[in-house]
């Protein structure tokens, strides 16, 4: 790892937790330089929910290659566009009773978020966006803005303007609402907030620690913003696609955002592609008004097709990604009751959350993990949560494995931790 060190910028994280070569991949399992097998419980920070060189998905990108079609086209009309926009109109949004238009942002989930932020002050006329505690949704000035970590938002340089937090769902513990002060404070004329050009928030907040809102609680919130005249967005950047058990993270909550913001695992297997999905009404952009160089990349939509046509025809994959969720839920609430009472298991689907309390506690467990065969990272407000993101196609028996390393290295952790 010295070339790394040598070579690559200090800003690097992975390699810095998982000091190895990673030569192969397949589904769960990453194999390193040295023949060694690991299980993936990272799925590339949710970019690969259908695991790793998915081959099904792999046979549909080499023969679109093959054929000499288009990979780079900016934003003109290609088949490979048309068959995904149809594709994702007919079996995504039709069997939900959802209408959007389509827009191609540039490759990354911060793009999309850039592209959500501008379009609705654009409709609006306003400035301010409303987003919540502990959220996240990237790195890029305008995306940092609206996001809530500390250390993330120093290392920006720059000042963060036009943007509210408020409190997310349970911040001020389970007796307060904090839908009420969202409420309150919008909709009084003299609270010092100005009126938003929209809400942002995550159903289910991934990097800020799986904090996990209520139904309820996101049915208030949407309808605030209609009350206040915002723009209501959900970024499904991680959620979306699958990950908490349906193919949108806000449909158990029956929400009609006016904003969609995918990417991760839109494209099916890793390649960049993020876009958001747009009320009509709302799609208020003059042409070329807001464009990037690799919108729409043809290859990615290739794989998001067939990813679709694969696993979103019928309710069975959705179906199985809640079965395999409520397994890990229960093995993870297992594990916690059986080391005390200080640990707190949450999540929804397949994203899950094991909040160690301890940031010290939390980042021993990884580190034994790697030592043991498994992949996993942390999340929240200091790291002290270990976060679950497993590809929804993992086996039982990989997952029943993964597990097993997680509370090995658990307890090594706690019984070098009680001898110290």
């Amino acid at each position: 790892m010295k070339a790394f060190e040598a070579l690559e910028s200090n800003v690097r994280i992975y390699s810095r937790s998982f000091p190895t070569f990673f030569s192969l991949a397949r589904g769960s399992i990453l194999l390193t330089d040295g023949g060694r097998k690991l299980i993936d419980f990272l799925s590339g920070a949710g970019a690969l929910n259908y695991g790793h060189n998915n081959h099904q998905l792999k046979a549909a990108i080499t023969e679109y290659l093959a054929s000499d079609a288009v990979v780079h086209g900016l934003d003109m009309a290609t088949p490979a566009k048309f068959e995904f926009m149809e594709t994702f109109s007919s079996v995504i949004l039709q069997e939900r009773g959802l209408k959007y238009r389509f827009q191609f942002t540039g490759p990354t989930g911060a793009n999309a978020i850039e592209a959500a932020l501008k379009l609705s002050r654009k409709v609006t006329g306003r400035q301010n966006i409303i987003s919540f505690t502990h959220g996240y949704h990237g790195l890029s000035l305008g995306a940092l803005a609206v996001s809530g970590s500390g250390f993330h938002r120093a290392a920006g340089g720059a000042s963060l303007p036009n943007v509210t937090f408020a409190p997310y769902d349970g911040y001020l513990g389970p007796a307060v609402d904090t839908a009420d002060y969202v409420r309150k404070i919008l909709l009084d004329k003299s609270s010092g907030i100005d009126s938003p050009a929209a809400i942002l928030v995550e159903t289910v907040q991934g990097e800020g620690g799986i904090n996990v809102a209520r139904k309820e609680w996101l049915q208030s919130i949407q309808a605030i913003a209609k009350e206040a005249g915002a723009l209501f967005i959900v970024d499904d950047i991680q959620m979306g696609c699958g990950r908490t058990g349906e193919f949108f993270s806000f449909e158990f909550a029956a929400l009609s955002p006016d904003i969609v913001v995918l990417s991760k695992s839109l494209s099916g297997y890793g390649l960049p592609l993020s876009m958001l999905l747009i009320k009509k009404d709302v799609d208020a952009w003059q042409p070329g008004e807001h464009t990037s160089t690799f919108r729409g990349n043809n290859l990615a939509l290739v794989s998001a097709t067939a990813a679709i046509d694969m696993y979103w025809r019928n309710q069975n994959f959705s179906l199985g990604i809640q079965r395999m969720g409520e397994f890990m839920r229960r093995r993870l609430e297992a594990i916690s009751s059986r080391y005390g009472n200080n640990f707190a298991v949450r999540g929804r689907g397949m994203a899950l959350g094991f909040d160690c309390q301890i940031a010290k506690i939390a980042a021993a467990t990884v580190r034994k993990a790697f030592e043991k065969g498994l992949i996993v990272e942390r999340c929240g407000p200091v790291d002290q949560v270990i976060k679950f993101l497993p590809a929804l196609t993992i086996d039982s028996e990989t997952l029943s494995r993964g597990l097993e390393i997680f509370e090995d290295s658990l307890a090594e952790t706690l019984n070098q931790v009680r001898t110290e």
